[in-house]
């Protein structure tokens, strides 16, 4: 939703969202990406909807592999071909920028994503994407910080968090071939670093779980405001997840002192 401050001035929120399911049946791949745009950037809501459809394009294509590596739990697979995949999508809205005459520190967006299997027996989340926000799990009516510092991620999984590793007696492979051709041409950049370092996360879900993304005007006051955390768990912690209209109505409590775009994804497990 869009923030109060935006809306006081008259301006589109900065927020975009886009869900996507490549495949059927159980090795269907669904992914949800959000992505923030430049604060006070011209045209900060076109490269935000713009980089989500090349997050999803660039799944898309290989969406066979990647379900495949969710459901085997591969995670050092699946930490470096997104990796890569977030680079190119990124790299892509930079070389957009170049073209259109505009900075492309300016016309940029933060990238946040889920992948989540449709094999009813995966229950490993990937959380992948570049930018600050916020990744939660609301567990026994508790809710757990679960956004991974954007830095390699180190040392062994902790029971109950994470999947069981997947790499050579050496460490985790470095590199994965997604079937994508590095492209010649300047419509295709060759991946370059993100402006900001590479976040990625894989989590095992239990049963009553609710893996909650959301974009920085989201999650400020879900940090901040231990009566907003109670509230919602107290919302969200029933037999069932809630309806449209009552969910909405739940994004939307007024937080004092925040006032920014609103984007929260919720999934709740079965």
């Amino acid at each position: 939703m869009r923030g109060d401050s935006a809306r006081y001035r008259g301006e589109p929120r900065r927020d975009a969202l886009l869900t996507a399911r490549f495949g059927a049946g159980e090795r269907a791949l669904v992914l949800v990406a959000l992505a923030t745009g430049v604060r006070t950037a011209p045209g900060a809501h076109l490269a935000a909807a713009e980089v989500c459809r090349w997050i999803a394009a660039a799944v898309g294509r290989s969406h066979e592999r990647l379900a495949a590596d969710v459901r085997a739990a591969r995670r050092a697979d699946l930490k470096a071909g997104l990796h890569r995949l977030t680079d190119r999508s990124l790299g892509k809205l930079r070389a957009a920028a170049t073209e259109q005459g505009l900075d492309p520190d300016g016309y940029a967006a933060t990238l946040r994503c889920l992948l989540l299997s449709a094999d009813p027996e995966c229950r490993t989340r990937v959380f992948f994407g570049v930018g600050p926000g916020g990744l939660f799990r609301l567990r026994d009516r508790e809710w757990q910080d679960i956004e991974p510092e954007a830095a390699e991620v180190k040392g062994e999984p902790v029971l109950g968090f994470g999947s069981p590793p997947h790499e050579t007696p050496d460490g985790d492979r470095l590199t994965m071939d997604l079937g994508i051709p590095t492209p010649p041409s300047p419509y295709e950049p060759a991946p370059g670093p993100p402006r900001e370092p590479f976040r990625f996360r894989t989590s095992v879900a239990r049963p009553g779980d609710v893996l909650l993304l959301c974009g920085t005007g989201f999650a400020e006051p879900l940090r901040g405001e231990p009566e907003l955390r109670a509230h919602l768990a107290d919302r969200w912690s029933g037999p069932e997840p809630p309806g449209l209209t009552a969910y909405l109505a739940d994004t939307q409590v007024r937080v004092k002192g925040y006032a920014d775009d609103r984007t929260a994804v919720a999934v709740w497990e079965a």
